[in-house]
């Protein structure tokens, strides 16, 4: 908790004392603004998780910065607002905010609304390796084992094989894997038709005639899924032969552990 953001845009600098110390206690990190000139220059230089913004601000309207927050990257917001109708409670959840909160308020409840904004936010753990049953990929060693064995991938090779297995079988077009794939923007796309050609010759039973990474015409490629769930295909369970062994374990304890 101790790394979460928040930001404090509130023109009471009584009240915008007393929150930031509160949220402070229990391990957030605190920014306070008193204007909205200070909340929008806080919030490009500190990037917060979660802003609590004042409905009436002294240089402006707290909705007008809800809404400009929202072009941003989208932080949780909580409003805080004497404004307490109906229609005011709804122009402000439709201009970004998460939740409203209208003065006065209790503490107690004001930390509760916080904590559950915020566990909105929290995202499951990113796997260690993706399991398509033949094929295992580690994120984390950046390595391949197919059939049983570690494949000698270059990194772009696996940066390739990863988007393309993260697409489900969905054909993604040259350009769009030069994008998800490369670290610098290339403007040819036959680099990818390389690169595929080399990838085959180390997944590929026969490299001619691709059953895994497959040509889409007029689209791009795909990679076969189906083909990687039939662990019974007899032509894999014969044929294939790994193209190196260089690595000799895997490190199954932590895979486990991340199930």
């Amino acid at each position: 908790m101790g790394l979460v953001a928040i930001e404090i845009v509130e023109g009471n600098p009584h009240l915008r004392s007393l929150l930031s110390w509160h949220l402070q206690q229990v391990g957030y990190r605190m920014y306070q603004a008193a204007n909205l000139a200070q909340g929008r220059e806080i919030f490009l230089t500190q990037q917060p998780t979660l802003v609590i913004l004042d409905s009436d601000l002294p240089d402006g309207n707290g909705l007008e910065f809800s809404l400009w927050l929202q072009l941003q990257q989208q932080p949780l917001v909580l409003m805080l607002s004497a404004r307490n109708t109906e229609a005011d409670i709804v122009a402000g959840l439709q201009a970004g905010a998460d939740d409203y909160l209208t003065k006065p308020f209790g503490m107690q409840e004001f930390m509760a609304r916080v904590e559950a904004i915020l566990r909105r936010k929290r995202t499951p753990i990113a796997p260690a390796y993706l399991d398509y049953g033949a094929l295992q990929i580690d994120l984390i060693q950046r390595r391949v084992r197919f059939q049983g064995e570690f494949i000698d991938l270059t990194p772009q090779e696996f940066s390739l094989l990863y988007v393309l297995a993260q697409a489900n079988g969905e054909a993604l077009s040259r350009s769009e894997l030069l994008r998800r794939a490369w670290p610098d923007a290339i403007d040819n796309p036959r680099t990818i038709d390389t690169h595929v050609l080399s990838l085959r010759k180390k997944i590929e039973i026969d490299s001619r005639a691709p059953s895994l990474v497959q040509t889409v015409r007029n689209v791009g490629y795909r990679f076969n899924i189906e083909e990687i769930d039939n662990k019974s295909s007899a032509a894999y369970e014969v044929n294939y032969q790994p193209k190196t062994t260089q690595f000799k374990s895997f490190q199954a304890t932590a895979v486990r552990n991340q199930r």
